[in-house]
């Protein structure tokens, strides 16, 4: 009889050892995991350097004050960061919700009655009949083991999901002003330039037309040039509606009606010098995206642990109290206090295998939650990959482009000089015109290509420090 007491008692023992051991896992904390692969992420434009766009804020990278007033006025008054504020104080509520879940909730239900009773035939009539109650409830619902917990863990989890979004719209926000604005810049220089070049074909056109006057040109050289002539005018208007258009729309992206945007020239534009120095590895850790997939790996690496809590026993305790009168023939006056307490576990034992199916679903979801983070970390090095290779390759198109723009400066200069000094064809200086505005034009396309491409850096890491 003894012995098989101590192997029930050992069996039992070992039971409850092991539900005590799988419960520890509870317990823990997210943790990235170790089959996360960040080797040469950036491919060959990976340096081990320890400061990078991504450490500067967007102050020290669009230095123009013009260009800061409008993002300063954008951060303030664009509804989406408003949305965002609001959202994280939501969350902020939920989380508070979650650690309260810890304290038990207290009742007060105070209720009395009274009644009257009499003989209807005789009319004779009783004394009333008054009964109160004063009660006081408890009510804890404690849940299986690590349930609390794992629901508060995965609410702050929430909060900083919702606060990464407003990064991630905060990023958006100011790439998008300063790419409005530096387009603006560039578009006044072309319609500057394209006005000249108007001007040029202008008096060429006049030229031609007294040349024909005078019998020393026709009818289809005129209207060939005058054709090229109205083309000039039709693409000057372009710029200019293209210029109202993207003033409407910074306006509209900065909670302000339309209006002039006050802007600087292009060639104001400085890049930081540690665009060129390389990133390490852990500047992808503030990009919106990145943080992003991780807090889902997150919560769910908590929902899982929740699902595995439904294998525990839920234990709920309740307690009240109250003052009354209310004890049917028993009753006194002044009243009685009573107080009771109940406490009850449930285990569950077989459930149609639905826990077990709801663990091994939260096991599938952490899995897919981890493939889906390290996709977004390779799309995020490959992205930074790219704007670095675009800055590099506009460098080294402008040191060409500025070449070809003195090459065509020299070239307008002669072909001038041999105009006013021989009297040859004044196409040929038209011509040499049109070459070097064409070249100053490419010099400014890629002047925008140098700035795209440090704004679209500035977002592939993560919207700079913050």
């Amino acid at each position: 009889m003894n012995k098989i007491f101590s192997m029930k008692a050992s069996l039992l023992g070992a039971m409850v050892g092991a539900l005590l051991l799988s419960s520890c896992a509870l317990y823990k904390n997210y943790e990235r995991p170790d089959g996360i692969i960040t080797d040469g992420i950036y491919g060959d434009m990976q340096t081990a350097g320890d400061n990078s766009l991504g450490d500067l804020e967007w102050r020290d990278i669009f230095t123009d004050p013009t260009l800061q007033a409008i993002i300063e006025r954008g951060l303030k008054q664009n509804s989406n960061m408003k949305n965002a504020e609001l959202r994280i104080k939501e969350a902020d509520y939920a989380l508070k919700c979650a650690k309260l879940a810890y304290i038990p909730s207290f009742y007060f239900k105070p209720s009395g009655t009274i009644s009257q009773v009499w003989d209807p035939y005789d009319r004779n009539t009783y004394s009333a009949n008054k009964t109160y109650s004063l009660p006081i409830s408890l009510s804890w619902q404690i849940g299986s083991i690590g349930s609390l917990r794992n629901n508060k863990k995965k609410a702050e989890v929430t909060r900083e999901q919702l606060r990464n979004a407003k990064q991630a719209i905060q990023a958006q926000l100011v790439a998008s002003i300063a790419s409005m604005y530096y387009d603006l810049s560039m578009l006044d220089e072309q319609f500057v330039m394209t006005k000249q070049t108007e001007q040029n074909w202008g008096k060429y056109l006049e030229m031609q037309k007294q040349l024909m006057d005078a019998g020393q040109s026709n009818m289809a050289a005129v209207a060939s040039i005058e054709a090229t002539y109205y083309s000039i005018s039709t693409s000057a208007i372009s710029i200019e509606d293209n210029i109202h258009a993207i003033e409407n729309a910074l306006a509209t992206l900065i909670g302000e009606t339309s209006g002039h945007i006050e802007r600087g020239s292009l060639s104001s534009f400085r890049a930081p010098a540690v665009a060129e120095t390389g990133m390490p590895i852990t500047i992808l850790d503030r990009r919106p995206d990145v943080r992003d997939a991780e807090y889902k790996l997150a919560a769910a690496f908590y929902d899982k642990n929740i699902a595995l809590s439904s294998f525990f026993p839920q234990l709920n305790i309740s307690a009240s109290g109250q003052f009354t009168n209310s004890m049917g023939a028993a009753a006194l006056n002044p009243g009685v206090l009573i107080a009771q307490a109940v406490a009850s576990m449930a285990q569950p034992l077989f459930d149609n295998g639905r826990i077990r199916a709801q663990y091994k679903v939260s096991k599938a979801e952490f899995e897919i939650a981890t493939n889906d983070f390290q996709q977004t970390i390779i799309a995020a090095g490959n992205e930074v990959n790219s704007a670095m290779y675009n800055i590099y390759a506009a460098r080294d198109k402008q040191e060409l482009i500025d070449k070809q723009v003195e090459a065509l400066t020299r070239a307008l200069d002669a072909t001038e000089k041999l105009y006013a000094n021989s009297g040859t064809n004044y196409l040929n200086v038209i011509t040499a015109q049109n070459s070097l505005l064409s070249a100053q034009m490419s010099q400014i396309s890629n002047r925008m290509e140098t700035i795209k491409g440090t704004i679209d850096l500035y977002q592939a890491l993560g919207g700079g420090a913050e």
